[in-house]
Protein backbone atom coordinates (compact mmCIF):
# COMPACT_ATOMS: atom_id res chain seq x y z
CA UNK A 1 0.00 0.00 0.00
CA UNK A 2 2.72 2.49 1.03
CA UNK A 3 5.92 3.01 -0.94
CA UNK A 4 8.64 4.97 0.79
CA UNK A 5 11.68 4.98 -1.51
CA UNK A 6 11.07 8.66 -2.42
CA UNK A 7 10.07 9.72 1.10
CA UNK A 8 12.08 12.18 3.16
CA UNK A 9 11.92 13.82 6.58
CA UNK A 10 10.88 17.45 6.65
CA UNK A 11 10.68 17.72 10.45
CA UNK A 12 10.87 15.32 13.39
CA UNK A 13 10.11 15.83 17.08
CA UNK A 14 10.62 13.27 19.84
CA UNK A 15 8.81 13.36 23.20
CA UNK A 16 8.02 10.82 25.90
CA UNK A 17 4.60 9.75 27.18
CA UNK A 18 4.04 8.14 30.56
CA UNK A 19 0.98 6.57 32.17
CA UNK A 20 -0.69 8.92 34.63
CA UNK A 21 -2.37 6.00 36.41
CA UNK A 22 1.14 4.86 37.36
CA UNK A 23 2.19 8.38 38.40
CA UNK A 24 4.26 8.78 35.23
CA UNK A 25 4.29 12.02 33.26
CA UNK A 26 5.14 13.28 29.80
CA UNK A 27 8.44 14.86 28.81
CA UNK A 28 8.56 17.38 25.95
CA UNK A 29 11.57 18.25 23.83
CA UNK A 30 12.49 21.91 23.38
CA UNK A 31 13.24 21.62 19.68
CA UNK A 32 12.88 19.42 16.61
CA UNK A 33 15.52 16.78 15.95
CA UNK A 34 18.04 17.50 13.21
CA UNK A 35 19.04 14.35 11.36
CA UNK A 36 22.45 14.90 9.79
CA UNK A 37 23.63 11.29 9.63
CA UNK A 38 22.48 9.51 6.47
CA UNK A 39 22.56 6.07 8.09
CA UNK A 40 20.40 7.29 10.99
CA UNK A 41 18.01 8.83 8.46
CA UNK A 42 17.70 5.50 6.64
CA UNK A 43 17.25 3.53 9.86
CA UNK A 44 14.47 5.82 11.06
CA UNK A 45 12.76 5.70 7.68
CA UNK A 46 12.84 1.90 7.79
CA UNK A 47 11.59 1.83 11.40
CA UNK A 48 8.70 4.20 10.74
CA UNK A 49 7.52 3.32 7.24
CA UNK A 50 8.40 -0.28 6.35
CA UNK A 51 5.63 -1.75 8.58
CA UNK A 52 3.05 0.13 6.50
CA UNK A 53 4.11 -1.45 3.21
CA UNK A 54 1.79 -4.40 3.84
CA UNK A 55 -1.08 -2.40 5.35
CA UNK A 56 -4.09 -2.23 3.03
CA UNK A 57 -6.90 -0.90 5.22
CA UNK A 58 -7.42 2.85 4.92
CA UNK A 59 -9.20 4.69 7.74
CA UNK A 60 -10.70 8.14 8.17
CA UNK A 61 -11.05 10.41 11.18
CA UNK A 62 -14.56 10.61 12.60
CA UNK A 63 -16.43 12.22 15.47
CA UNK A 64 -19.69 11.13 17.05
CA UNK A 65 -21.22 14.55 16.33
CA UNK A 66 -20.18 14.38 12.64
CA UNK A 67 -18.21 17.60 13.22
CA UNK A 68 -14.72 16.57 12.12
CA UNK A 69 -12.96 19.52 13.75
CA UNK A 70 -13.99 18.08 17.13
CA UNK A 71 -11.72 15.10 16.43
CA UNK A 72 -8.50 16.20 18.12
CA UNK A 73 -6.07 14.48 15.75
CA UNK A 74 -7.96 15.73 12.69
CA UNK A 75 -7.71 19.26 14.13
CA UNK A 76 -4.00 18.91 14.99
CA UNK A 77 -3.15 17.46 11.56
CA UNK A 78 -5.02 20.25 9.79
CA UNK A 79 -3.07 22.83 11.77
CA UNK A 80 0.25 21.36 10.66
CA UNK A 81 -0.79 20.91 7.03
CA UNK A 82 -2.01 24.53 6.93
CA UNK A 83 1.16 25.93 8.49
CA UNK A 84 4.26 23.75 8.88
CA UNK A 85 5.84 26.42 11.09
CA UNK A 86 3.56 25.19 13.90
CA UNK A 87 4.83 21.61 13.62
CA UNK A 88 6.82 21.37 16.87
CA UNK A 89 4.23 23.25 18.91
CA UNK A 90 1.45 20.99 17.65
CA UNK A 91 3.61 17.90 18.26
CA UNK A 92 3.68 18.92 21.94
CA UNK A 93 -0.12 19.22 21.95
CA UNK A 94 -0.43 15.76 20.40
CA UNK A 95 1.83 14.35 23.13
CA UNK A 96 -0.25 15.94 25.89
CA UNK A 97 -3.43 14.62 24.31
CA UNK A 98 -2.08 11.06 24.10
CA UNK A 99 -1.12 11.35 27.78
CA UNK A 100 -4.70 12.41 28.60
CA UNK A 101 -6.28 9.38 26.87
CA UNK A 102 -3.86 6.89 28.44
CA UNK A 103 -6.40 5.54 30.87
CA UNK A 104 -5.43 1.92 31.45
CA UNK A 105 -2.73 0.72 33.87
CA UNK A 106 -1.37 -1.81 31.36
CA UNK A 107 -0.54 0.83 28.73
CA UNK A 108 3.22 1.18 28.62
CA UNK A 109 5.14 4.43 28.63
CA UNK A 110 7.41 5.15 25.68
CA UNK A 111 8.92 7.56 23.24
CA UNK A 112 6.58 9.37 20.86
CA UNK A 113 7.99 10.33 17.47
CA UNK A 114 6.06 12.83 15.41
CA UNK A 115 7.31 13.37 11.87
CA UNK A 116 6.37 15.47 8.89
CA UNK A 117 7.17 13.38 5.81
CA UNK A 118 7.27 14.35 2.16
CA UNK A 119 6.73 12.21 -0.94
CA UNK A 120 5.21 9.16 0.71
CA UNK A 121 3.42 7.18 -1.99
CA UNK A 122 -0.10 5.98 -1.20
CA UNK A 123 -2.28 4.37 -3.84
CA UNK A 124 0.01 5.66 -6.58
CA UNK A 125 0.04 9.28 -5.37
CA UNK A 126 2.97 11.14 -3.76
CA UNK A 127 1.71 12.91 -0.66
CA UNK A 128 2.84 14.78 2.43
CA UNK A 129 2.08 12.84 5.60
CA UNK A 130 2.22 13.27 9.34
CA UNK A 131 3.52 10.20 11.11
CA UNK A 132 2.92 9.48 14.78
CA UNK A 133 4.90 6.52 16.14
CA UNK A 134 5.28 5.14 19.66
CA UNK A 135 7.98 2.78 20.91
CA UNK A 136 7.03 0.90 24.07
CA UNK A 137 9.13 -2.26 24.22
CA UNK A 138 12.86 -2.23 24.83
CA UNK A 139 15.27 -5.06 24.05
CA UNK A 140 18.76 -5.98 25.21
CA UNK A 141 21.49 -5.94 22.55
CA UNK A 142 25.03 -7.30 22.74
CA UNK A 143 27.86 -5.16 21.42
CA UNK A 144 31.10 -6.71 20.17
CA UNK A 145 34.12 -4.44 19.67
CA UNK A 146 37.89 -4.80 19.09
CA UNK A 147 39.84 -4.79 22.35
CA UNK A 148 43.58 -5.40 23.01
CA UNK A 149 44.22 -7.75 20.14
CA UNK A 150 40.87 -9.50 20.52
CA UNK A 151 37.28 -8.55 21.13
CA UNK A 152 35.31 -7.15 24.04
CA UNK A 153 31.64 -7.46 24.88
CA UNK A 154 29.14 -4.94 26.16
CA UNK A 155 25.37 -4.59 26.11
CA UNK A 156 22.54 -2.09 25.87
CA UNK A 157 19.49 -2.93 27.99
CA UNK A 158 17.19 -0.26 26.54
CA UNK A 159 17.59 -0.66 22.81
CA UNK A 160 14.80 -0.30 20.24
CA UNK A 161 14.40 -2.94 17.56
CA UNK A 162 13.87 -1.04 14.29
CA UNK A 163 12.10 -4.08 12.84
CA UNK A 164 9.33 -3.91 15.45
CA UNK A 165 7.25 -0.74 15.44
CA UNK A 166 4.86 -0.95 18.39
CA UNK A 167 2.28 1.65 17.41
CA UNK A 168 2.00 4.07 14.53
CA UNK A 169 -0.21 5.99 12.17
CA UNK A 170 0.23 7.92 8.94
CA UNK A 171 -2.09 10.85 8.20
CA UNK A 172 -2.01 11.81 4.51
CA UNK A 173 -2.71 15.31 3.28
CA UNK A 174 -5.51 14.33 0.93
CA UNK A 175 -9.32 14.11 1.04
CA UNK A 176 -9.51 16.41 4.04
CA UNK A 177 -13.29 16.84 3.71
CA UNK A 178 -13.77 13.08 4.17
CA UNK A 179 -11.44 12.90 7.21
CA UNK A 180 -8.07 12.39 5.46
CA UNK A 181 -6.61 9.01 4.54
CA UNK A 182 -5.11 7.35 7.60
CA UNK A 183 -3.15 4.11 8.03
CA UNK A 184 -2.72 2.61 11.48
CA UNK A 185 -0.60 -0.06 13.17
CA UNK A 186 -0.86 -1.46 16.71
CA UNK A 187 1.37 -4.45 17.39
CA UNK A 188 1.15 -4.48 21.19
CA UNK A 189 -1.54 -4.87 23.84
CA UNK A 190 -4.17 -6.29 21.51
CA UNK A 191 -6.63 -6.85 24.34
CA UNK A 192 -9.28 -4.39 25.52
CA UNK A 193 -6.75 -1.84 26.73
CA UNK A 194 -5.32 -1.54 23.21
CA UNK A 195 -8.35 0.21 21.75
CA UNK A 196 -7.11 3.49 23.18
CA UNK A 197 -4.66 3.95 20.27
CA UNK A 198 -7.11 3.58 17.40
CA UNK A 199 -10.43 4.39 19.08
CA UNK A 200 -9.65 6.79 21.93
CA UNK A 201 -6.58 8.57 20.60
CA UNK A 202 -7.11 8.60 16.84
CA UNK A 203 -10.89 7.99 16.62
CA UNK A 204 -10.95 6.23 13.26
CA UNK A 205 -13.46 4.53 11.05
CA UNK A 206 -12.46 2.23 8.23
CA UNK A 207 -12.88 3.65 4.73
CA UNK A 208 -15.75 1.96 2.93
CA UNK A 209 -14.02 1.16 -0.38
CA UNK A 210 -13.94 -2.04 -2.45
CA UNK A 211 -10.94 -3.44 -0.56
CA UNK A 212 -12.61 -3.09 2.80
CA UNK A 213 -16.02 -4.18 1.50
CA UNK A 214 -14.43 -7.34 0.06
CA UNK A 215 -12.31 -8.02 3.13
CA UNK A 216 -15.16 -7.43 5.58
CA UNK A 217 -17.62 -9.61 3.65
CA UNK A 218 -15.20 -12.53 3.47
CA UNK A 219 -14.36 -12.12 7.14
CA UNK A 220 -18.05 -11.98 8.13
CA UNK A 221 -18.85 -15.06 6.05
CA UNK A 222 -15.91 -17.00 7.52
CA UNK A 223 -17.06 -16.21 11.07
CA UNK A 224 -20.63 -17.08 10.13
CA UNK A 225 -19.65 -20.53 8.82
CA UNK A 226 -17.27 -21.40 11.65
CA UNK A 227 -19.39 -20.01 14.51
CA UNK A 228 -23.04 -19.28 13.78
CA UNK A 229 -23.82 -21.83 11.06
CA UNK A 230 -21.96 -24.53 12.92
CA UNK A 231 -24.14 -23.89 15.97
CA UNK A 232 -27.44 -23.95 14.03
CA UNK A 233 -26.78 -26.89 11.71
CA UNK A 234 -24.95 -30.19 12.07
CA UNK A 235 -21.87 -29.68 9.91
CA UNK A 236 -18.76 -31.79 9.54
CA UNK A 237 -15.42 -30.04 9.21
CA UNK A 238 -15.41 -31.06 5.57
CA UNK A 239 -18.79 -29.34 5.11
CA UNK A 240 -17.42 -26.10 6.61
CA UNK A 241 -14.30 -26.23 4.47
CA UNK A 242 -16.46 -26.79 1.39
CA UNK A 243 -18.58 -23.74 2.20
CA UNK A 244 -15.46 -21.62 2.71
CA UNK A 245 -13.96 -22.86 -0.55
CA UNK A 246 -17.18 -22.03 -2.42
CA UNK A 247 -17.16 -18.48 -1.10
CA UNK A 248 -13.51 -17.98 -1.99
CA UNK A 249 -14.13 -19.35 -5.49
CA UNK A 250 -17.03 -16.92 -5.90
CA UNK A 251 -14.80 -13.95 -5.10
CA UNK A 252 -12.03 -15.22 -7.36
CA UNK A 253 -14.35 -15.86 -10.32
CA UNK A 254 -16.50 -12.71 -10.17
CA UNK A 255 -15.54 -9.09 -10.76
CA UNK A 256 -18.36 -7.75 -8.58
CA UNK A 257 -20.24 -8.97 -5.53
CA UNK A 258 -24.01 -9.32 -5.41
CA UNK A 259 -25.44 -10.45 -2.07
CA UNK A 260 -28.44 -12.36 -3.45
CA UNK A 261 -26.37 -14.03 -6.15
CA UNK A 262 -23.67 -14.92 -3.63
CA UNK A 263 -25.95 -16.60 -1.08
CA UNK A 264 -27.92 -18.45 -3.78
CA UNK A 265 -24.72 -19.81 -5.31
CA UNK A 266 -22.77 -20.55 -2.13
CA UNK A 267 -25.24 -21.25 0.70
CA UNK A 268 -28.23 -22.49 -1.35
CA UNK A 269 -30.25 -23.52 1.74
CA UNK A 270 -33.01 -20.89 2.42
CA UNK A 271 -32.61 -21.17 6.20
CA UNK A 272 -28.87 -20.70 5.97
CA UNK A 273 -29.36 -17.74 3.63
CA UNK A 274 -31.71 -16.00 6.05
CA UNK A 275 -29.39 -16.76 8.94
CA UNK A 276 -26.43 -15.20 7.10
CA UNK A 277 -28.33 -12.01 6.24
CA UNK A 278 -29.35 -11.64 9.89
CA UNK A 279 -25.76 -12.27 10.98
CA UNK A 280 -24.53 -9.60 8.53
CA UNK A 281 -27.06 -7.05 9.81
CA UNK A 282 -25.96 -7.67 13.40
CA UNK A 283 -22.32 -7.15 12.39
CA UNK A 284 -23.20 -3.84 10.73
CA UNK A 285 -24.97 -2.66 13.89
CA UNK A 286 -22.19 -3.80 16.22
CA UNK A 287 -19.42 -2.18 14.15
CA UNK A 288 -21.38 0.85 12.95
CA UNK A 289 -20.52 0.13 9.34
CA UNK A 290 -22.48 -0.90 6.27
CA UNK A 291 -21.62 -3.76 3.96
CA UNK A 292 -23.17 -2.84 0.63
CA UNK A 293 -25.36 -5.47 -1.12
CA UNK A 294 -23.17 -5.02 -4.21
CA UNK A 295 -19.65 -3.74 -4.81
CA UNK A 296 -16.59 -4.26 -7.01
CA UNK A 297 -14.41 -7.11 -5.75
CA UNK A 298 -10.84 -6.21 -4.76
CA UNK A 299 -8.30 -8.84 -5.88
CA UNK A 300 -5.85 -7.63 -3.22
CA UNK A 301 -8.41 -8.21 -0.47
CA UNK A 302 -9.24 -11.68 -1.82
CA UNK A 303 -5.55 -12.65 -1.79
CA UNK A 304 -5.18 -11.38 1.78
CA UNK A 305 -8.25 -13.25 3.05
CA UNK A 306 -7.23 -16.42 1.21
CA UNK A 307 -4.31 -16.73 3.64
CA UNK A 308 -6.66 -17.18 6.61
CA UNK A 309 -9.28 -19.30 4.86
CA UNK A 310 -8.39 -22.78 6.04
CA UNK A 311 -8.88 -25.70 3.67
CA UNK A 312 -7.07 -28.27 5.82
CA UNK A 313 -8.93 -31.11 7.51
CA UNK A 314 -6.80 -32.28 10.46
CA UNK A 315 -7.39 -35.87 11.60
CA UNK A 316 -5.87 -36.60 14.99
CA UNK A 317 -2.09 -36.27 14.59
CA UNK A 318 -1.81 -38.72 11.73
CA UNK A 319 -3.27 -37.04 8.65
CA UNK A 320 -4.00 -33.68 7.08
CA UNK A 321 -6.37 -33.57 4.12
CA UNK A 322 -6.30 -30.47 1.92
CA UNK A 323 -9.73 -29.92 0.40
CA UNK A 324 -9.70 -27.63 -2.62
CA UNK A 325 -12.38 -29.06 -4.89
CA UNK A 326 -15.61 -31.01 -5.05
CA UNK A 327 -16.79 -32.12 -1.59
CA UNK A 328 -18.75 -34.96 -3.23
CA UNK A 329 -15.42 -36.73 -3.72
CA UNK A 330 -14.95 -37.16 0.02
CA UNK A 331 -17.20 -39.25 2.24
CA UNK A 332 -17.28 -39.59 6.03
CA UNK A 333 -18.19 -42.79 7.83
CA UNK A 334 -17.73 -44.80 11.01
CA UNK A 335 -16.03 -48.19 11.28
CA UNK A 336 -17.78 -50.26 13.97
CA UNK A 337 -15.02 -52.83 14.15
CA UNK A 338 -12.28 -50.25 14.77
CA UNK A 339 -14.64 -47.85 16.57
CA UNK A 340 -13.16 -45.00 14.59
CA UNK A 341 -14.32 -42.36 12.11
CA UNK A 342 -12.98 -42.47 8.58
CA UNK A 343 -12.98 -40.46 5.35
CA UNK A 344 -13.12 -42.04 1.90
CA UNK A 345 -11.48 -39.93 -0.84
CA UNK A 346 -12.06 -40.47 -4.58
CA UNK A 347 -9.43 -39.45 -7.15
CA UNK A 348 -8.33 -40.36 -10.68
CA UNK A 349 -4.55 -40.16 -10.38
CA UNK A 350 -1.81 -39.19 -7.96
CA UNK A 351 -0.06 -35.88 -8.53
Amino acid sequence: MVTSFEASFFQLSVHRVGNKLLDEFYVLSDNVVEIKDELLNNLLMKYFLSPFEKVNEVYRFIHSSDELNLNELFYFAGGIFNNTDTFHEVSEQITKYLFDVTNHPKIKSGELYIAYLKNVQLEGELLDAIGIFKSENKETYLKVFPDEGGFGLDYDEAGININKLDKGCLIFNTEREQGYKVLVIDQTNRNSEAVYWRDDFLKLKIRNDSFNQTSNTLSIYKNFVTQKLDADFELTKADKIDLLNKSMNYFKEHESFDLDGFVDEVLVNPQAIESFKTYKQQYEQDHETEIAPSFDISDAAVKKQARVYKSVLKLDRNFHIYIHGDKKLIEKGFDDEKAMNYYKVYFKEEA
